[in-house]
């Protein structure tokens, strides 16, 4: 037995990203276009750091609240009367120590070893990864693609339940391919939820990245109080605070005691110098966001207009989220042609081999960046389309 094969086997059987293996293959290059992680090219703005910065500075480096500091969790009540409409008790609030965190502790709360949890496909891999480290079997429904769009089949999400299923794991606006679920969607999923005993963990981390619209349908809007409803949300997208790594969990108060005994035993709390840079992310963060989703809205039109436009990349504009889902006529290996696009285009885009079932053939780009970066960078594929 080797020192690896010692390990677990769960441990042994966790995949390597898709997506970072091209980031490692490619990173640093000269005049490198990466549009392959989500994330956009602003670093924070000063108003969040400063703020950490003074907490920094006034000594707030020890053990603090495990479920969050209260005047984060008031912010966070603050944001979802504001964006939502709805009256949340910031006892509704749970800080983790990142979004991916978020889904990690709600899988855990949810299910046992051999249980399984559903999602739509092609999606965000890491849902899937965290799933299979817990023992869960993450069961892949793959949306529809028609005519360049992606469609929720829900007779075929019935399908897939069965008397293992504990959970729904729904994210919408998606990643990767901007599927949006329209209130109609959300509430054939919630009833047939409740007629199953299932919970749904709601990832609307992009839910304010919508395109017909202030925002996107959420869950919030359709359900009743104390539903077996889990959002998992994260900082990083609204606010450019993608290494700061928080997030957090609404949950109904009634297993809050539950949330906290599973942060004290992953990370025991959210450093409190972070969580004060976040609570004026909240507060004060509005205008920024709104100048991210314009900036994305802009790069969208500008991307998809421009591959389109080479009658030869299936898509269409996507209703939400930060990414443009493409299938380029020709390819047939996306990894492979990942590998290539970055080598002589110098455009980083993540395959869709790494988003699971129904994205072998698509390719992932980013475009919440500078749009004369993402013109640029659509020259570039354009031309390289033109050459294949």
């Amino acid at each position: 037995m080797t020192i690896l094969t010692s390990l677990s086997p769960r441990s042994l059987a966790a995949p390597e990203s898709g997506i970072v293996e091209l980031v490692n293959y490619a990173r640093g290059r000269d005049g490198l276009i990466p549009l392959w992680v989500g994330e956009g090219d602003l670093p924070t703005p000063d108003f969040i750091s400063q703020a950490a910065q003074e907490s920094l500075r006034a000594g707030e480096t020890f053990y603090t609240w495990q479920r969050g500091i209260p005047p984060l969790r008031e912010a966070l009540s603050r944001y979802y009367q504001r964006h939502f409409g709805k009256a949340l008790s910031p006892d509704n609030f749970y800080v983790t120590g990142s979004g991916m965190q978020a889904i990690k502790l709600a899988i855990e709360a949810l299910t046992s070893p051999g249980d399984e949890m559903v999602f739509f496909s092609p999606a965000w891999p890491n849902f899937a990864a965290s799933a299979e480290l817990s023992g869960v079997r993450a069961v892949a429904v793959p949306l529809s693609f028609e005519d360049g769009k992606w469609q929720l089949d829900i007779g075929r999400l019935e399908a897939a339940i069965t008397e293992k299923t504990k959970a729904l794991f729904v994210n919408t606006p998606s990643n990767p391919t901007g599927w949006t679920a329209t209130h109609e969607d959300l509430k054939a999923i919630l009833a047939l939820a409740r007629k199953h005993g299932l919970w749904i963990m709601a990832d609307e981390i992009y839910a304010l990245y919508s395109y017909n619209g202030d925002r996107a349908p959420s869950f919030l809007d359709v359900m009743e109080e104390d539903e077996r409803i889990l959002f998992v949300n994260s900082f990083s997208k609204n606010w450019s605070m993608t290494g700061w790594r928080a997030g957090w969990i609404v949950a109904p108060p009634a297993i809050g005691q539950v949330l906290e005994n599973l942060i004290q035993y992953s990370t025991s709390g959210v450093a409190q110098f972070i969580q004060a840079g976040a609570v004026v992310a909240l507060d004060q963060g509005d205008a920024f966001v709104a100048e991210n989703v314009a900036k994305a809205a802009r790069s969208r039109d500008l991307l998809c207009d421009a591959l389109i436009a080479t009658n030869r990349v299936q898509t269409l504009k996507p209703d939400g989220a930060i990414y443009a889902f493409l299938k380029i006529d020709g390819v047939t290996d996306a990894r492979r042609a990942a590998l290539d696009i970055v080598d002589k285009t110098g455009v980083g885009l993540a395959p869709g081999t790494a988003f699971g079932e129904g994205g072998g053939l698509f390719m992932r780009a980013c475009f919440l960046r500078d749009p004369r970066q993402i013109a640029t960078a659509a020259e570039r594929l354009a031309g390289y389309i033109a050459a294949l």
